[in-house]
């Protein structure tokens, strides 16, 4: 029972933590302006620990490659004390681990670009001028404006988010499977 709270709130903790880490790689990547009050909770959630790992972990055409190594060892950490507190020892690959931190963040990735295509939608029929939408806008537009350039409105309704959902849908069953397989191998 004991071993069931800990893994809880391991996989909770630190599982929120990889998830600010990653989206904080995404705004990065997104160009969400610095002083925008979710760029500036995200910074202040993880600054404690990007600020030393910039130093051992240099950018890469201005891609900030230290958030993101931060958010894949939190995702291994959590997949390894997982299986040591499971009962099963060093029973795992460490390979198995660092392929399925991997593909738990690919994962992630998906829930994310998820979560804000349903809010950007809600917020389009709510409140178009919510504080919110330009960050939601600049993490979904990479993904709508290819298929609004595709799928026309009807009746000036747009259906891309629709078939976004679906699209991201099929990519986390991809996702799933794969991460079946590489614990089938391992």
């Amino acid at each position: 029972m004991p071993n069931q709270i800990i893994i809880f709130l391991l996989d909770t903790v630190v599982g929120l933590f990889s998830t600010a880490l990653l989206l904080r790689f995404y705004v990065q990547l997104s160009r969400v302006p610095y002083y925008h009050p979710f760029s500036r909770f995200l910074v202040t959630v993880t600054d404690f620990v990007v600020r030393p790992a910039r130093r051992v972990i240099p950018s890469w055409r201005g891609l900030d490659i230290s958030t993101f190594v931060l958010a894949w060892l939190a995702q291994f950490i959590i997949l390894a004390g997982i299986n040591m507190l499971g009962g099963f020892g060093a029973g795992g690959s460490t390979l198995a681990f660092v392929l399925l931190a991997l593909v738990k963040l690919a994962g992630t990735t998906l829930n994310i670009l998820l979560i804000t295509i349903i809010v950007q939608s809600v917020l389009s029929w709510i409140n178009p001028h919510s504080p919110l939408a330009p960050v939601l806008e600049s993490f979904s537009g990479p993904i709508l404006r290819p298929l609004q350039r595709i799928i026309p409105p009807i009746a000036n309704i747009d259906l891309s988010p629709l078939f976004a959902f679906i699209l991201l849908q099929a990519l986390l069953m991809v996702v799933e499977n794969l991460q079946r397989q590489i614990m089938h191998i391992f």
